[in-house]
């Protein structure tokens, strides 16, 4: 299945979550492609939107290689044998986390501004992106919504690698995923507008007044 856009993808997913229309849900996507799924798929449930920040730690000279990510909260997830065998040094990770936590507070600020987090305790979470590629920044925005005591997490996305979708399965993790394809070499293949989103299309989406923001 190749998706026309990430708005089209985000419909087929609010179609496949139909069950948990009515429910106590709030719907996390993740920035920027994934805000803009997670929008659709909130929509259709008719449930609240937000966010969850993260930013992948990215291998030595291969940034597309997410070796890790960072959350929210600056905690961190790493593939520790990954990163060795692909020559990430103790002193090249520490500067990687740093700058991550130092992009994830940017980020959030200019997205979010001081709007008060939304309240999670209790609630079912359905975490959404464009996609997942090695499952790093999905990983991460679960452990930054665990922390907040959810009755229920899901990961919702339009397509993963079977296996990305398999670990989360194992770590206790519900995943609904519209399509595991094989082989697996990028997200954006499987859609036929992966454009670049913007953050002035995240603050649309999560309804901010973007009147003269660039």
């Amino acid at each position: 299945m190749i998706f026309k856009d990430r708005v089209e993808a985000g419909r087929k997913l609010a179609e496949a979550l139909k069950g948990f229309r009515g429910k106590d849900v709030v719907v996390l996507g993740i920035p920027r492609g994934g805000v803009i799924v997670a929008n659709e798929v909130a929509k259709g449930l008719g449930a609240p939107l937000d966010i969850v920040v993260t930013r992948k730690i990215e291998a030595p000279g291969e940034p597309e290689f997410a070796l890790g990510a960072v959350t929210q909260e600056g905690d961190v997830i790493m593939d520790r044998q990954a990163a060795a065998s692909l020559g990430a040094t103790p002193e090249y990770l520490d500067d990687q986390i740093r700058k991550k936590r130092e992009e994830v507070r940017d980020r959030m600020q200019r997205l979010r501004g001081d709007a008060p987090y939304p309240e999670l305790d209790g609630k079912v979470v359905l975490i959404v992106d464009d996609g997942i590629a090695t499952g790093s920044s999905v990983g991460a925005a679960v452990m930054s919504v665990k922390k907040r005591k959810p009755k229920e997490i899901v990961v919702a996305v339009p397509v993963a690698p079977r296996d990305a979708v398999e670990t989360l399965a194992e770590d206790g993790t519900r995943v609904v995923c519209l399509q595991t394809p094989g082989p697996f070499l990028a997200i954006g293949e499987f859609y036929r507008d992966f454009g670049q989103v913007e953050d002035i299309e995240v603050k649309r989406a999560l309804g901010q007044d973007v009147v003269n923001q660039g």
